[in-house]
């Protein structure tokens, strides 16, 4: 980051060096840093700045912006869009609709994107006095942005309950059906007991039957 010196009655201006940002991040923290270079990078546009003026524009957009820049960097570290949305707790049709620029938001952060790629994406913020102009409007948007990502953390962790759930519903299930399977297989055992049971008593009964004859014919 850079700051020129002031000049008199002249605004001060910082640049935001952003060439060091990772286009194709690799683990959750180069997401984290592209997911915020491209929120900050596209808030900062002159059309959104405007939009943000109107306290319920605000909260809709910064909570769509974020959703299409964590899209976005989650989409080009290669995560699948049912995952992005499990994460994000979103719609698959939501995402591709970001992802694919069809939403408003998802087309500004894409741009921001292109803009970073080809490194083309600088942005400088006015400083007044040493102090940043509409401070306390930047102040409640980055409130706004860490609410949004806290509500993102929030959703992860519900997610990864989620699965451990699953897997023990899963090891618990496994374990119903080797019972099941250990019962069936004993009913099998005793049915084939039962069937040679059965077949010595036929055989007992016909014994019997050509015992008595046997006695009878004798003059028993």
């Amino acid at each position: 980051m850079s700051q020129p010196a002031q000049e008199t009655g002249k605004p001060l201006e910082i640049s935001v060096d952003l060439s060091n940002i990772p286009v194709k991040p690799v683990g959750k923290k180069e997401i984290q840093q592209l997911e915020t270079a491209l929120i900050i990078g596209t808030l900062f546009r002159s059309e959104i700045m405007e939009l943000l003026k109107d306290p319920v524009e605000r909260a809709t957009w910064v909570d769509s912006l974020a959703i299409a820049a964590a899209a976005l960097a989650r989409s080009k570290a290669g995560i699948m869009v049912p995952q992005i949305a499990e994460e994000l707790g979103r719609t698959e049709t939501t995402i591709r609709a970001h992802l694919s620029g069809k939403t408003k938001a998802g087309k500004l952060v894409i741009e921001t994107y292109e803009k970073l790629k080809a490194g083309e994406l600088k942005l400088t913020l006015p400083f007044v006095g040493g102090f940043r102009v509409e401070e306390e409007s930047v102040k409640q948007l980055k409130a706004e942005l860490e609410e949004a990502r806290s509500k993102i953390r929030t959703l992860e962790s519900q997610l990864e309950e989620a699965r451990k759930r699953i897997v023990e519903l899963e090891s618990l299930i496994n374990e119903k059906e080797k019972a099941i399977s250990d019962l069936s297989e004993q009913n099998k055992a005793l049915s084939a007991e039962n069937q040679d049971l059965k077949s010595r008593l036929e055989s007992l009964t016909r014994l019997i039957g050509e015992l008595k004859k046997l006695l009878e014919s004798a003059g028993f």
